[in-house]
């Protein structure tokens, strides 16, 4: 190969410092002994090794593939050598070992299988549950009825661990604004008031921990939170000593229920190795952290092979959640978005059949590929997490995470968002539990006449247009998050099209129009519209960004400016132009 370096293509491991074991792959006893040895190896040290197979392909890439188009020597050379095979049973020959009754024996005993398994796989029907190992034994396919579960927490586990999550050792000496940042924290769980996203997280680990689950958080600064938030691993400042208080939650506890690692800066390889952890565990909550959502797609092989299809494919659930840092804060195209579009482009949901929505199952997310979010309080963060365990199945979740909401003043939640308590805040008529949908928070009743405008959208952008709206008074204005973009949440959608029969409807995104979620909310938007007799899809209104080739402009003065325009349009008094 004219872009190799060195004779070896296993050279490469010579920088890992791992044994390398070159073989005649000729050789079958040779193969079998180096194979052994290299697993002793791995079981022995609990490092890597690498097996060199030195061989040839004997024929081409595939059936119409002939090899010596472009190899003509080799391939002569290649043509003139006997098999592995015939080396193998000429050499037992030889050494009396067998007979040649032996070795037909042998081969009219595999040829027989083969034959076998190949006419049976002509009238093979895949069952999902096939794929299942033992530690998958009780889990639901789309098929089986899953129901809803809550994921409300009693209020006393809720105190206790929160009192663990935000306490450290009286000897131990944190950083002072680190410090400051946990005394906050036990503050908010000890008057249950305010609590922000970092806390909630950790109460989402925590009570999962508590239950019984393993938790495993990895990426680039995990540990401390890219947006320096997260502070899940403190670090004394006179002797480097390392503190995790989620390690510390229960009496005796196991250090290896709770897993924080920073990574490499390899998205491919991480998200992978995730994944697979993921796979063989079903009962830990694995999460995979892009340091800025726009760098998953360093990881895009990932998500376009494996993670958006596995099931579809191979019948093979996950419940792998991936954070990825969205939001347009002026930091510029490379720091801005997490390719929302991309996520919902992958999605298998049809958009002009809307789906059995029974409030009690689960029966629209099993069937769905996986589940895309954009949330924006720090509750619905933590039901969100922990509906990825308190389910009879498994689905990929890709959450749209904040960077500015994490210190939002608005962005706060009290802890009766978080418990099992009938009539506390987050307890509605099905129990606690994450809200795919969340009305607008003005007190509104069931029938809304006077409402002359419902503008929906996701994420961040939601305080904005709230501050907006209390600054110029429009009382007649509707806001709605949609908090569950995939699969759609038709039913809620068309409660709150109901609420306002009057409105005009509005669809407002930071993003530019090809990109963000517009593309994909609008055809469900409209099959919800028309189901209710309230329109086309002309009918939806678009605010947002115009049409781009890159994601975000990189000068701030130039979005502090399109942000504004969108946030003044999204209210204004005058009826919406469809057109930018």
């Amino acid at each position: 190969m004219s872009g190799r370096s060195s004779q070896y293509c296993t050279d490469v491991a010579k920088a890992l410092d791992a044994p390398i074991f070159h073989v005649n792959a000729d050789d079958m006893e040779a193969v079998v002994h180096v194979c052994e040895l290299a697993a002793e190896w791995r079981q022995t040290f609990h490092s890597d090794v690498v097996v060199d197979l030195v061989c040839y392909r004997r024929f081409g890439h595939n059936e119409i593939d002939e090899p010596s188009f472009t190899q003509p020597k080799m391939y002569k050379v290649i043509r003139n050598h006997p098999s592995a095979l015939t080396i193998y049973q000429n050499k037992l020959l030889e050494s009396g070992q067998v007979t040649k009754e032996d070795i037909e024996r042998i081969q009219n005993k595999v040829n027989s299988i083969l034959n076998e398994e190949f006419l049976a796989s002509k009238e093979y029907v895949p069952q999902r549950r096939d794929w299942l190992s033992s530690h998958w034994s009780g889990f639901k396919s789309p098929e089986q009825i899953s129901r809803i579960r809550n994921t409300g927490v009693k209020p006393e586990i809720l105190k206790s661990v929160g009192k663990a999550v935000t306490s450290l050792p009286e000897t131990f000496k944190p950083h002072r604004a680190v410090k400051k940042n946990y005394e906050q924290r036990a503050q908010m769980i000890e008057t249950g008031e305010g609590i922000d996203w970092a806390v909630a997280e950790a109460l989402a680990f925590a009570t999962l921990l508590v239950e019984g689950n393993h938790v495993r958080l990895s990426g680039q600064d995990v540990e401390r939170g890219t947006f320096s938030h997260r502070h899940s691993v403190v670090h004394d400042q006179e002797t480097g000593e390392r503190y995790c208080p989620l390690d510390h939650i229960m009496a005796n506890q196991d250090e290896e229920m709770f897993t924080v690692s920073n990574s490499s800066l390899s998205e491919f390889g991480v998200l992978g190795f995730e994944l697979g952890y993921s796979m063989e565990s079903p009962n830990a909550l694995v999460i995979w952290e892009a340091q800025f959502g726009d760098f998953a797609n360093g990881a895009q092989v990932i998500f376009d092979q494996f993670l958006s299809s596995g099931e579809s494919k191979w019948l093979r659930q996950t419940g792998l959640v991936v954070l990825l840092p969205h939001g347009y804060d002026g930091q510029g195209p490379e720091h801005s978005s997490a390719r929302l579009e991309r996520f919902l482009q992958m999605s298998d949901d049809n958009p002009f059949v809307i789906p059995e929505m029974d409030p009690t199952l689960r029966k629209q997310i099993q069937e769905c590929n996986w589940q895309v979010v954009n949330v924006t309080t720090p509750a619905n963060y933590f039901h969100v997490l922990r509906r990825q365990l308190h389910r009879e199945f498994r689905k990929p979740l890709i959450v749209m995470a904040p960077k500015n909401l994490l210190r939002h003043k608005e962005c706060k939640s009290n802890l009766s968002e978080f418990d099992d308590v009938q009539g506390h805040p987050g307890f509605d008529k099905q129990g606690t539990r994450f809200k795919r949908l969340i009305k607008d928070q003005n007190d509104h009743s069931d029938l809304e006449e006077g409402i002359r405008r419902l503008v929906l959208c996701s994420g961040k952008l939601y305080y904005e247009l709230d501050e907006e709206r209390r600054k110029v008074e429009a009382k007649d204005v509707a806001i709605c998050r949609v908090e569950q973009l995939c699969p759609f949440p038709y039913d809620l959608i068309q409660r709150e099209l109901k609420r306002y029969p009057n409105a005009e409807i509005v669809w407002c995104q930071e993003e530019p129009m090809n990109m963000g979620a517009y593309s994909y909310i609008a055809p469900r938007l409209c099959s919800a519209m028309k189901s209710l007799g309230r329109g086309t899809i002309e009918d939806i209104k678009y605010v947002g960004r115009a049409p781009s080739a890159a994601t975000a402009t990189g000068f701030y003065q130039v979005h502090v400016k399109e942000q504004n325009e969108i946030v003044h349009k999204a209210v204004q008094p005058e009826p919406i132009e469809y057109h930018m």
